[in-house]
């Protein structure tokens, strides 16, 4: 029988819109409030980074001790206020030593050396605010390596505070593991014991993300297709082999989208908004695209729009690898986007020589918005992606994906049947240069020759749903599987 009201500890290092450098943000400020909706009372904590304007919070009187092992006892304030347009708390974990700096992970030097002991201290300050607050969670729910350690503090050193609570670990990208040096056990305070290749051990070195998978009594990853990627070689960052031997207590449950601030039907960056019945003002979001980045004026060329981080992961090689012979079709390209130099410096040269394609270096919540409206094919070509949002983003404003069928891209993209004339978007399988260039062939192909099955498909793609509410009813179905 499941429990009608559960209580949720909720700790991630970042939450939209207080911090952000990935999906993990877009989840932690969505998901806690798709929980509460339901009927459960779940608190959100995560640190107080410099960034993050105190003088707008609520500070707690009682200031919070949290024991560090060899360093002893160290403390922290506490602020809160809600997540935006809801009643769910924040809590931010304040301690001007391990926070008090412009980045999360990193500076301009790279990663800060201390990420260990920082990430560590966050872990155990939300567990020791839970009980400063005399709230007693049936679930701890921790993501990514930054709050790992939480599964086994709550059954070590905290459990005679949390005896009924069951831990849950979401990986929303596997990469990233917290590989440290060995004497984090001791900041740890659960036992060298712990220090095995079965849990934390890992070259000699500590894994976080390994620790965690070992024991928490669920693991979720943020699509059905990436809980099946991580199991292997190509996706498994090394880790593979470790989880098929938990796959028993592994679930995928796709990310949602927030449709209050997705949807071209109240998108207010819009020039003109419109929906699937309303269609027109699509042309007039074209038109706004090709007038920001001084394209030619031509609402019958195709438009294919890119927004994302120029890294590896997002295929941003492969896009390179094809983008001079894409420019020789009749087509528009406008890319927006920061990260790796060479990349920066390499789609720049080529903007400066071709006309019809258009870049923008950086990033800009307005013209993403307007590159989704405004383009008729989206590109995200990712060598790995644990869930993606982008495309969903594009089915709700009727720009049709192309993407490599790998994660989340696999599960939410199916791809065009030309027979059926039916699919959302526009799919390839091989990481290569070719694959990709034929698909966005086949893609212009289509806009042009069989337009009838393209706007079909965009209309099709507009009634897709993906929300949030959907999401948080496995969650809490895979939080009543633990309690039972």
């Amino acid at each position: 029988m499941s429990k009608e009201k559960l209580n949720i500890l909720f700790a991630a290092a970042e939450v939209v819109p207080f911090a952000k450098t990935g999906g993990l943000a877009d989840v932690s400020g969505a998901l806690p409030k798709a929980i509460k909706e339901l009927g459960h009372d779940i608190i959100v904590v995560m640190p107080r980074y410099y960034k993050i304007d105190k003088s707008k919070l609520t500070k707690l009187p009682s200031p919070l001790g949290v024991p560090m092992g060899d360093m002893g006892e160290l403390w922290a304030g506490v602020y809160t206020t809600t997540l935006p347009n809801s009643e769910v708390p924040i809590y931010f974990i304040d301690h001007e030593e391990y926070f008090g700096r412009h980045g999360l992970y990193e500076d301009e030097k790279g990663g800060f050396k201390d990420n260990d002991k920082r990430f560590i201290f966050f872990s155990k300050a939300a567990l020791q605010l839970c009980k400063m607050l005399n709230f007693a969670p049936d679930v701890i729910h921790a993501n990514d390596w930054h709050t790992a350690a939480m599964p086994l503090l709550s059954k070590t050193m905290f459990y005679e505070d949390f005896l009924n609570a069951k831990s849950v670990l979401t990986i929303h990208n596997l990469q990233h593991q917290g590989n440290f040096d060995k004497g984090l056990m001791n900041v740890m305070e659960v036992g060298w014991e712990h220090f095995n290749s079965y849990e934390f051990e890992s070259y000699n070195r500590v894994n976080l993300l390994k620790g965690a998978i070992a024991h928490a009594d669920a693991i979720t990853t943020v699509s059905k297709k990436y809980a099946q990627e991580i199991q292997t070689a190509e996706f498994g960052f090394g880790l593979e082999k470790h989880i098929r031997s938990h796959s028993h207590k592994l679930f995928g449950i796709l990310n949602g989208v927030d449709y209050d601030e997705w949807s071209p039907a109240v998108d207010e960056y819009l020039v003109k908004k419109y929906d699937v019945r309303k269609f027109s003002g699509k042309k007039a979001c074209k038109k706004d695209v090709q007038t920001h980045f001084h394209l030619e004026a031509r609402d019958d060329i195709a438009i294919i729009g890119f927004v994302g981080r120029f890294a590896e992961q997002k295929g941003i090689g492969l896009i390179a690898g094809v983008l001079e012979g894409v420019l020789d079709l009749d087509v528009q390209v406008v890319m927006l986007g920061t990260g790796e130099k060479w990349a920066e410096d390499f789609f720049s040269e080529i903007a400066y020589r071709r006309p019809n394609f258009a870049l923008h270096i950086g990033y800009s919540d307005a013209l993403a918005h307007k590159i989704e409206a405004g383009s008729d094919m989206f590109l995200m070509p990712s060598i790995f992606e644990p869930c993606g949002l982008n495309q969903i983003y594009s089915l709700s404003y009727g720009t049709l994906p192309i993407v490599r069928a790998a994660g989340g891209l696999d599960d939410t993209i199916v791809n065009f049947n030309e027979l059926e004339k039916k699919g959302n978007g526009f799919k390839f399988y091989d990481a290569t240069n070719e694959a990709l260039y034929h698909t966005v062939f086949w893609a212009i192909e289509t806009y042009y020759h069989n337009p009838k099955a393209f706007v079909s498909m965009q209309k099709s793609a507009m009634k897709e749903h993906f929300g949030w509410d959907e999401a948080a009813k496995e969650y809490i179905d895979v939080y009543n599987s633990l309690i039972n």
